[in-house]
């Protein structure tokens, strides 16, 4: 099956005020928005993922497409309309497994968020959202409170090495994007996600 068109959004932000109901850290380091889809769905049900989706024929073609798909995404799923002029700076590329039946070829997007963002989800689609440090979130799915699929795992390792929304973006910008094409190897209960520079690939 050929990988559909997808984009992300990581939207950005440098600290927040506490913890609370948006779920932020209150540690003036760099957070992100995840918003936590509905265990109802058929794809990724349950797991806390950069809002984004596949690729309308509306958006247009190529990265202008692509990042028109994923300003449009974050606002229909976590109701945050990017200003005309905001910068989207690409991330990564993932390939879903050939060995899956459902397959996206997806875009992400770094951006800062709006000072006046203000998350909501419709509680159908998206059913919660969380501003969290990437070490957090990674705390937080060691401990069970959230599912994470292998590719946001893997970036949000990948970020926490970055103090502010000002240094990652410096890292990312002009940065060389090469997809990047797990596989999966084994079946059932004993099935695990490889990378390519992983032995077994």
């Amino acid at each position: 099956m050929t990988p559909r068109p997808a984009a992300t959004v990581m939207l950005l932000r440098d600290g927040g005020d506490g913890d609370g109901d948006d779920g932020s850290t209150g540690g003036g380091g760099l957070e992100l928005l995840m918003v936590r889809r509905t265990p109802a769905a058929q794809f990724m049900g349950g797991h806390w993922v950069f809002p984004g989706g596949a690729l309308d024929p509306a958006d247009g073609v190529g990265q202008p497409g692509l990042m028109a798909a994923a300003i449009r995404e974050l606002q229909e799923e976590a109701g945050v309309a990017l200003p005309p002029d905001t910068e989207l700076v690409a991330f990564s590329r993932w390939i879903t497994p050939p060995e899956l039946s459902i397959r996206f070829d997806t875009w992400s997007y770094l951006a800062v968020a709006p000072t006046d963002a203000n998350p909501a989800v419709d509680g159908s689609e998206i059913v919660d959202f969380r501003w969290l440090a990437p070490a957090q979130a990674l705390t937080q799915f060691e401990a069970g409170e959230l599912v994470l699929a292998f590719p946001t795992r893997t970036q949000l390792e990948q970020l926490s090495a970055f103090e502010s929304a000002d240094e990652l973006l410096a890292h990312a910008r002009g940065r060389p994007i090469e997809p990047i094409k797990p596989h999966v190897v084994g079946t059932g209960e004993h099935a695990r996600i490889v990378l390519p520079a992983d032995r077994g690939h």
